[in-house]
């Protein structure tokens, strides 16, 4: 079974495309159901002792009377209607029961509905029951609301909850067209143009019939293997408006469709100027025949040109219909144009046409002219340059994908057709061509063949003509010389001309709506900020008026410039360009392996996608070298812009699957490779929470991370694990997204837990994938260590604990100030929203002034409330906005100062490195590191190493205040009597004893000392790295090691406690 992005495998019906697999839907009837279509006997499988059941389960029974209460609840063979006894809705979870299987359920059924986007189109979108609605236990004794289950089942949107507005044009009555009037016709005739009539019978002449054939195959392979892609992408989900521009964005993402899509739609507003100026240069010829010149050739080009646009421009804007109904028109005349060649190819020629070179089919004039005869300056490629943008336009039904009924079917069928149809077209021409004229003719009745001429031995000598002068000097007439042979050729010359206008015109046509439609979905997507103006659309088909305003006047100054020449080269390059991304796109989202990469249309293979890329690519270059250059040149600066600015947009590209592929190749492929000392880099769990209430803990790990390792911002929610996991899943999004728009490179993960240790202790244990696992923990100091809870120091510490007992290193960050500024931005939240409030009453009282009847005061504040006032204002990125003096005392200012002094460039100063105990070199890795950052880079290290220590009892002072610090949690057990110290140690563990304190009495000592030597050395730093004291486990109180960081770390300058998990992370072999 193959699944695919159809929106047809929802349907109760077979769909038509076998590729696409089939849905049965079980009806709960209570009549007997008949096979699905299968004479075979389905295989037999042993019983289980559930088997009774199992077969029995869709089995419904019916006491007498009931059969017609159950056919109540019968809805379309799938929902079930209300009724007493059943409570359809729980108006407290949401919860929506239907009739499924037999039994009442919320369970919901496969329904297309739920697969919508939210600003659908084709549909509403439903919501589905959400796993916590069918996971949960239900309410009991709730209300019913009448008859919201039939609107759930018939999927009209959710009871209780207020519809949003559908922000779509109203689409009633749109016309959509059929694959035959939408693909088929506007392909066949965009592929179709002057090439055919005025250019094919030339390059026979030059290329011969074989290598004639050979150029029209060859570019019927790019484009057939171009179609096969634009199939292939069309069928793999639904299809906007937008054609090669949708279809690129859509698999490559922004960065490709932004960049082809404005050139795209650029080249195609271009090539209404060609083929305009095409028509109007016949039109001079028929007047310079007939002695009717207005002016002179160029003006008159430029007259007939301006007329010609301006009359296609009336049939673009009144509508789709009317453009519609001209392309069949213009079709209708090319076929008999193009019937009209054959036809006169049969009729017996005259002595006119014989001296200019047509005698009708001729094996000799086939054998003559099977071979090259290349003129000087011309070769097979170049003649391939001329003729391959006669086989371009498959983009032609495309282009309007947003106005056919069913573009996945419609693109596929009417692309495919087209191609094969114009090829035999092109193929019959150039073949019967060649077999009926000869290359060179004199035009003239008197260069026939008198009995006793001795014969030059050509096709045309054989025939009775005498064409040999033509070697010497030029002839006007033969497949070589004359551009009009298939009106000479024809049964009647001037409906060839009629063809030529139809052709001109019909590809004018097609441009001239292609070319507004592509770029009002580029411009409705937003991804160039300045063309938003054009993404409006008028009327029941959304037509882009603005967008024929702006295709008008630039396919005007090309023909008032009428250097088309010129441009011509770079705009058959840009259409190549396009079909070079569409080949690209559907073999990279082949080679991604996505999921979502599952087309109906099967007929592809990404391999041959990509050799049609490189085809599209190098026949750029053929075409016109410098022309592929500045297409190159032009692509990618659109590109680099586009990445730039970084549209915030999420389509699901090939692009993202393949990074995701090569993330995960890369990650296994690092999982073989033994670590080594000198690839070793911190890779930090920091402990910010939410990752933009503690920004200077975040920005200090950020320093000596970015670029260079794993960083993991982690947040505990402790508490209900139903409210906590609900909260953790709403901003888990939007708290990632605020390290993104921080430029922070940093993932964000968040458990929920019973306490705060056992969420550290899980995130220590399950975060990283293989090698990139963290090796170091990242705190902040806990500066109200003396006021909390002692379950929250026990927490504190014993993470710490945790850290060393997984052999993690650990990281205490402080600052005199603190990290946590939740606070300051929930101030800040709510002076917004104030403000915010106060400019919508402002708006709505200066609405009610203009409206005479005022409801009064009450209904002015009812109107404000329905404002939407909760949109946040815009804060500037990486930094914390300051509030305004007024508001100055409603919070901290040196905290927001504080919080942020590690954003700023540091200036010349010192990292003071007190290495005292050698934990594997952590401790001396991290400070270098944040010297290579450009904040960092003026700061100097200076290392200190740990010697004797020396005057420590002398120090009374500081000793003294140490004991100050420590008195409150003393136990002083040796001042009383044993039974109640014994009582005491029971009743409050937690205290510090006199043994313990004068166990440790010599490292308490040492902690005093070094404060007083960070006093007096390393003041003046900008940061001090300090390698941080380990508590034994069992020996050390988690108080007494609190007064130890807190006396060691006391009135200096910010402070990194660094203690490594003594391995190895220097070296000094190379």
């Amino acid at each position: 079974m193959s699944l695919n992005n159809s929106s047809n495998v929802f349907l109760d019906s077979i769909p038509s495309n076998t590729n696409r697999f089939q849905v049965n839907v079980i009806n709960e009837s209570h009549e007997s159901s008949e096979a699905v279509n299968d004479n075979t006997d389905p295989p037999h499988y042993e019983e289980t002792s559930f088997g009774d059941e199992a077969q029995n389960r869709l089995r419904i029974s019916f006491r007498p009377g009931n059969q017609e209460c159950y056919d109540n609840f019968l809805q379309n063979g799938e929902t079930a209607k209300t009724d007493a006894s059943f409570h359809a809705y729980d108006s407290h979870t949401n919860t929506y029961y239907l009739q499924t299987f037999g039994h009442n359920t919320m369970d919901a059924v496969p329904k297309i509905e739920y697969y919508r986007n939210t600003g659908s189109i084709s549909g509403p979108k439903v919501n589905r029951p959400s796993l916590l609605e069918i996971h949960e236990q239900l309410a009991k004794n709730v209300a019913v609301a009448p008859g919201s289950a039939d609107r759930v089942a018939n999927g009209d949107g959710v009871p209780g909850d207020e519809q949003a507005e559908n922000k779509e044009e109203d689409q009633g009555g749109a016309v959509k067209f059929g694959w035959v009037k939408g693909v088929l016709v506007r392909c066949m005739l965009n592929i179709w143009g002057v090439m055919l009539f005025i250019r094919l019978s030339w390059i026979v002449g030059e290329a011969g019939i074989g290598l004639g054939v050979l150029i029209i195959l060859l570019s019927t392979m790019v484009t057939s293997i171009t179609g096969l892609s634009t199939s292939a992408i069309a069928t793999n989900g639904f299809v906007r408006g937008g054609g090669a521009y949708y279809l690129i964005s859509r698999s490559l993402g922004p960065e490709f469709g932004g960049s082809i899509g404005l050139i795209f739609a650029f080249a195609n507003a271009v090539a209404v100027a060609m083929y305009v100026v095409g028509f109007a240069e016949t039109v001079v010829d028929l007047l310079k025949e007939s002695d009717s010149m207005m002016v002179d050739p160029t003006n008159d080009i430029r007259i007939i040109g301006t007329i010609t646009v301006v009359i296609l421009l009336g049939i673009s804007v009144a509508g789709m219909e009317w453009e519609a109904k001209a392309q069949v028109i213009l079709l209708v005349i090319l076929l008999i144009a193009i019937a009209n060649f054959f036809i006169g190819t049969v009729i017996p020629s005259n002595n006119e046409k014989k001296s200019r070179g047509f005698f009708n089919y001729q094996a000799s004039i086939f054998a003559e002219n099977f071979g090259p005869s290349f003129t000087k300056g011309e070769g097979f490629f170049s003649v391939f340059a001329i003729f391959f943008p006669a086989a371009t336009g498959i983009l032609a039904g495309a282009n309007i994908s947003g106005d056919l009924e069913d573009p996945q079917d419609a693109i596929p069928r009417g692309t495919m057709l087209a191609i094969f149809i114009t090829t035999v077209a092109y193929l019959g021409v150039a073949i019967c061509v060649g077999a009926c004229v000869v290359r060179d003719a004199t035009g003239s009745t008197n260069d026939t063949i008198i009995s006793g001429m001795n014969c030059n031995g050509s096709a045309a000598c054989g025939l009775g003509y005498d064409f040999s002068r033509c070697r010497h000097e030029p002839c006007q007439y033969g497949l070589m010389n004359n551009f009009q042979v298939m009106s000479m050729v024809s049964g009647f010359g001037p409906l060839i001309t009629a063809g030529i206008f139809s052709a001109t015109l019909s590809s004018a046509l097609a441009s001239l709506v292609s070319a507004p439609k592509v770029f009002q979905a580029l411009c409705k997507d937003n991804i160039y900020k300045a063309l938003q103006f054009f993404a409006k659309g008028y009327g029941k088909n959304n037509e882009p008026l603005r967008g024929y305003i702006l295709t008008f006047f630039i396919a005007m100054a090309f023909i008032l410039i009428a250097e088309l020449n010129t441009i011509a080269p770079i705009i058959s390059n840009f259409f190549l360009a396009s079909y070079a991304l569409i080949n690209f796109s559907c073999f990279h989202a082949s080679y991604a392996k996505s999921p979502g990469w599952r087309p109906a249309y099967g007929v592809y293979n990404m391999w041959v996608s990509l050799f049609g890329a490189v085809l599209c690519c190098a026949v750029m270059f053929i075409i016109n070298w410098w022309a592929a250059v500045i297409t190159y040149v032009i692509e990618f600066f659109l590109y680099i812009y586009v990445t730039y600015k970084k549209p915030d947009v999420n389509w699901g590209s090939s692009t993202q699957a393949f990074s995701y592929v090569s993330a995960l190749d890369n990650a296994l492929e690092l999982t073989t490779v033994e670590d080594h000392v000198k690839n070793f880099r911190p890779q930090c769990i920091v402990l910010t929470g939410g990752p933009m209430t503690r920004p200077a803990l975040l920005d200090i790990t950020h320093a000596f991370t970015k670029n260079s390792g794993l960083c993991i911002c982690c947040e505990v929610f402790v508490g209900s694990r139903k409210l906590c996991v609900k909260e953790m899943n709403s901003g888990m999004a939007k708290k990632q997204a605020w390290l993104i728009k921080n430029k922070i490179k940093a993932f964000y993960a968040a458990v929920a837990a019973d306490c705060f240790r056992d969420g550290v202790r899980s995130l220590l244990q399950a975060s990283g994938l293989g090698r990139m696992k963290p090796n170091t923990l990242v705190v902040g100091y806990k500066k109200n260590w003396r006021k909390a809870p002692l379950t929250e120091i026990e927490n504190y510490v014993g993470i710490i604990h945790d850290a060393f007992d997984f052999e993690i290193g650990v990281v205490i960050v402080r600052i005199s100030q603190g990290f946590d500024i939740s606070q300051v931005l929930q101030v800040q939240d709510e002076l917004e929203k104030l403000e915010q409030e106060r400019l919508a009453l402002e708006a709505t009282i200066k609405d009610n002034e203009c409206e005479e009847g005022s409801g009064g005061i009450r209904d002015l504040f009812k109107k404000a409330r329905k404002l939407n006032i909760t949109k946040p204002t815009p804060k500037k990125e990486g930094s914390i906005n300051t509030i305004q003096s007024m508001h100055v005392g409603e919070f901290n200012q040196k905290l927001v100062e504080a919080s942020t002094q590690f954003k700023k460039k540091q200036g010349k100063g010192t990292i003071d490195v007190w290495w005292l105990f050698d934990d594997g070199g952590l401790t001396l890795l991290i400070p270098y590191i944040l010297t290579l950052r450009k904040k960092w880079k003026d700061c100097k290290l200076r290392i200190y190493v740990g010697g004797k220590i020396n005057r420590i009892e002398e120090e009374k002072i500081a000793w003294k205040v140490f004991e100050e610090m420590i008195e409150p949690y003393r136990l002083h057990e040796s001042c009383k009597d044993l039974t109640t110290a014994e009582k005491l140690k029971r009743e409050t563990p937690w205290k510090i004893t006199d043994a313990e304190l004068e166990a440790v009495k010599e490292k308490s000592y040492r902690q005093v000392r070094l404060n007083e030597l960070l006093q007096e050395h390393s003041r003046a730093a900008n940061l001090i790295v300090l390698s941080l004291p380990v508590a034994r486990k069992g020996s050390i109180s988690d108080l007494l090691y609190m007064a130890w960081l807190e006396i060691l770390t006391k009135n200096l300058p910010p402070v990194l406690l660094v203690r490594g998990n003594h391995k190895n992370v220097l070296t000094f072999y190379s």
